[in-house]
């Protein structure tokens, strides 16, 4: 099953950032956004993850199927790497932690509190949520910040796993990730133009 956007609009604070957006990602693929700081990735992102509603247009496939990493790690501090796998484990229903303990490198941290780890080790434990979701789409905004190069190949091998599994990913990130999965999708031509309401148009 795809995940399908079709003429979406999304805004920011009320107002349109990017318009007629659409496009398809099927199983096993990865999307790669791209485009200037401010252009709106970050709230197609979160639109399409169902954290905002949609301005015009509609996203499809979406149903409990996204998992989302934005720039918050979304850890508990006071609770151990283990603990917070498991954690997230059962709010997704499942059990399984020691995939993303060791896909993520967190084994020999797995017994210590969140927050005392490294931003890097924080971001990997963040990261490393997304693997006991279970759930199929991956939304990431900006998945590889704070991680080192030996942490980044990490993410990239994770994300491989799981489109080779028939997952799918899509992501802003201005990292190569060396995936020849993954396809780039330049929001630069959908920025959205000024509109003029009915209250305006009394003043021209």
């Amino acid at each position: 099953m795809e995940l399908s956007v079709k003429n979406l609009a999304v805004a920011r604070g009320g107002v349109p950032v990017l318009e007629g957006v659409n496009f398809a990602l099927r199983a096993g693929r990865a999307l790669v956004l791209r485009g200037p700081n401010g252009a709106g990735k970050t709230t197609l992102l979160r639109t399409i993850a169902g954290l905002q509603p949609a301005f015009e247009g509609e996203v499809q496939g979406a149903e409990d199927r996204i998992a989302y990493a934005g720039h918050s790690d979304g850890i508990k501090a006071m609770l151990s790497v283990a603990e917070n796998l498991r954690f997230w484990a059962q709010v997704f229903n499942r059990s399984e932690i020691d995939g993303a303990l060791d896909g993520f490198n967190l084994r020999d941290l797995e017994d210590r509190n969140a927050g005392s780890l490294s931003a890097g080790q924080k971001r990997r434990l963040g990261l490393a949520r997304l693997m006991v979701s279970g759930r199929q789409v991956w939304i990431l905004d900006e998945p590889t910040v704070s991680l080192d190069a030996a942490s980044v190949a990490l993410f990239a091998e994770a994300v491989r796993r799981h489109l080779a599994e028939g997952g799918s990913a899509l992501m802003a990130t201005h990292i190569d990730l060396g995936l020849d999965e993954a396809e780039v999708f330049d929001v630069s031509p959908y920025r959205a133009k000024p509109r003029v309401s009915a209250a305006d148009e009394a003043f021209l």
